[in-house]
């Protein structure tokens, strides 16, 4: 099985608009994509950096997980995401290896993705995504 890759890096923000700007100073390019994730409550804009991303994450409901964890910690690093070449294979290894999943299958995520997280309480204190590429409906 091939090794995971960081595929991105989550940012939780308060507003995307202003902080698609700031990143888009940094990076010196704008965004290569907005999605809006209904099932989480999030919008979502992307930077591609070499290999990697930068994900966006506001919240655009009160309750979403991106809200609370900005209520909690403010803004900043929110998740470390994986890439996977099987992620339900991936999912079985790590409940054997003692991990917590937030998830009991995977889910849909934003970028054409299909998704699972890891609680930080089995991460140190991280919270992991493991992502992989949908299969084409």
């Amino acid at each position: 099985m091939a090794l995971p890759r960081i595929e991105h890096l989550g940012i939780a923000v308060r507003n995307l608009e202003e902080a698609n700007a700031l990143f888009e100073k940094l990076f010196g390019h704008p965004p290569y994509k907005t999605e809006t994730v209904e099932r989480e409550g999030v919008s979502t804009s992307f930077f591609r950096l070499g290999e990697s991303k930068v994900e966006l994450l506001e919240a655009t409901r009160e309750q979403s997980p991106i809200a609370q964890f900005i209520e909690k910690r403010g803004e900043g690093l929110h998740h470390v995401a994986f890439a996977v070449d099987d992620i339900r294979a991936e999912m079985a290894r790590l409940r054997l290896a003692g991990f917590r999943l937030l998830h009991e299958e995977p889910v849909p995520g934003a970028d054409g993705k299909i998704i699972c997280f890891l609680h930080p309480k089995s991460t140190n204190g991280i919270l992991v995504e493991l992502c992989q590429d949908a299969e084409p409906a």
